[in-house]
């Protein structure tokens, strides 16, 4: 059997334009004080490929336009609808104000696994937090809930452009 990879049209994606008018589905992504820029545009980049509504970045987080975010977003910088807030609290209340039921992504006392997670058709929002920190706890509170991704090994952290990409995975594997 002869394999043909599929490149440029032949994978027959979306325009900057025609993503820009395309229905998005009801999530949004939050991140909470992310250092790194290269994570940033990862998480631009899976937000795309899953017709993210919204990427809101906040407090420390860097913004385009910026070498290092355009790097790893290799043009979803352009594409996915992103916002800068100073204040991720802010963020969050606005967005349960609109109907969004919020959850960070956590290791927490009442943190449900994401393999056991129930996600209906409301809208979601996923908060991811600082690499070395974490989502802050005054934050954590305010979620609705905790997302949990299990881990086997040593290490008590995936990073977070990981995490996003495993967390939106199976949210549209539930959805689809």
């Amino acid at each position: 059997m002869f394999v043909k990879k599929l490149v440029g049209a032949e994978l027959q994606r979306l325009s900057i334009n025609d993503f820009k008018a395309a229905e998005k589905w009801p999530f949004a992504v939050v991140l909470d004080n992310v250092r790194s820029m290269n994570n940033v545009g990862s998480v631009m980049r899976t937000c795309d490929a899953f017709l993210c509504d919204s990427l809101y970045l906040c407090g420390i987080t860097a913004t385009p336009p910026h070498r290092d975010i355009t790097k790893t977003a290799i043009g979803a910088e352009n594409s996915v609808n992103w916002i800068y807030s100073k204040s991720t609290m802010d963020v969050i209340e606005d967005l349960k104000g609109r109907g969004f039921k919020v959850f960070a992504i956590e290791q927490t006392n009442t943190a449900v696994m994401l393999q056991n997670m129930q996600f209906d058709h409301q809208p979601v929002a996923f908060v991811f937090g600082n690499e070395i920190d974490g989502v802050d706890a005054d934050v954590i509170n305010a979620c609705d809930g905790v997302i949990e991704i299990p881990q086997l090994g040593t290490k008590h952290s995936f990073n977070i452009a990981v995490s996003c990409g495993m967390l939106l995975w199976e949210y549209a594997r539930t959805r689809v």
